[in-house]
């Protein structure tokens, strides 16, 4: 019997490539309503986990796994984020990390990520074998297209789908911004609500009243905010996938991102590709996407082609073919 962890469930990165890949799937839920990723839920999912046995597997799409499993159990790390970005983590996180999860890494039957950037950092961290982790990779729904509905927002505006964590790089967004040579007309838009040391900042760079934070945006209007953008600019430190990119361009929208970690990955040829850290090359790529049509409309047309290669459906078809040879 197959055991998995509805609980991941949701509108986050995780969440969607929990609701994707589950629906997919013949299993039991986990008899737990608690947060998959507190503390404590290694031992209270151990416990749920208490009548299993060897014939049964245990499948998580999130990284929790249980402390103790009498059957094979198969969970999944989009990223090492709280190991590789030290301002993203904590003392008591790192532990988990270092204990925990490093000891369910070889514990566990196989291991599933969403790339292969992190499936090399999940080997060489966890000190596993390679062929015990399985890139799966991560889709996009067919809800983010091309169309003529939009945000609503009524200004031009480049966009940043993103959170107010350090590594991705929003004070050296806000400050490449303020150095591109725009018209006053255009704004940067962020998803999420404004955080005090960012709203410093925007104002040390005279940018109030031209960067917009919209707070939380429903999963349902994300394909028209894409859609209205002239572009996304996502210039992050560090992402174990980078479902902006790739939802954006399935939405039709030029897509500047990172050369770092999985970014050129999940672009490959059909973004604008800049130094994260170098707010010079930042500026100088929105300038490029904001002043030459040509080139926003040769990335629109080389995103909707790339996208088309991360249909959730192949997703679905490799995590069901590696919980089938276990």
């Amino acid at each position: 019997m197959l055991y998995a962890d509805q609980r991941w469930i949701g509108s986050h990165g995780i969440g969607r490539f929990a609701r994707h890949v589950l629906r997919t799937l013949d299993y039991a839920s986990v008899r737990l309503r608690s947060n998959p990723s507190a503390p404590l839920d290694p031992w209270r999912l151990a416990r749920a986990l208490s009548h299993l046995n060897g014939a049964d597997v245990f499948f998580s799409p999130g990284y929790n796994t249980p402390l103790f499993c009498r059957s094979p159990f198969v969970f999944t790390i989009h990223d090492l984020s709280h190991v590789y970005c030290r301002e993203n983590s904590s003392p008591m996180i790192r532990l988990y990390y270092a204990t925990i999860l490093k000891r369910a890494g070889r514990r566990a039957a196989k291991i599933l990520t969403v790339s292969e950037f992190t499936r090399e950092q999940i080997i060489e961290w966890a000190g596993v074998a390679e062929e015990k982790v399985f890139n799966v990779g991560c889709g996009v729904d067919a809800t983010y297209s091309p169309g003529a509905e939009t945000y609503g927002l009524r200004f031009p505006y480049l966009l940043c789908v993103s959170n107010r964590k350090r590594h991705k790089n929003e004070f050296r967004l806000v400050e490449a911004f303020a150095r591109a040579s725009l018209e006053a007309s255009i704004s940067l838009v962020f998803t999420g609500n404004p955080e005090a040391g960012l709203t410093r900042w925007i104002e040390r760079q005279r940018l109030t009243g031209r960067v917009v934070f919209l707070g939380l945006v429903p999963e349902a209007k994300l394909p028209s905010l894409y859609r209205g953008a002239m572009a996304l600019v996502f210039p992050s430190l560090y992402e174990g996938f980078a479902l902006p990119v790739l939802e954006a361009m399935a939405s039709g929208t030029p897509v500047v991102t990172s050369n770092l970690t999985a970014m050129p990955e999940t672009a490959a040829d059909a973004a604008l590709v800049v130094d994260p850290t170098s707010v010079e090359d930042i500026a100088h790529a929105i300038n490029q996407i904001v002043d030459h049509e040509d080139l926003r409309e040769r990335l629109r047309k080389k995103g909707l082609q790339r996208a088309e290669a991360f249909p959730w459906s192949a997703t679905c078809a490799k995590v069901g073919e590696v919980l089938g040879t276990i």
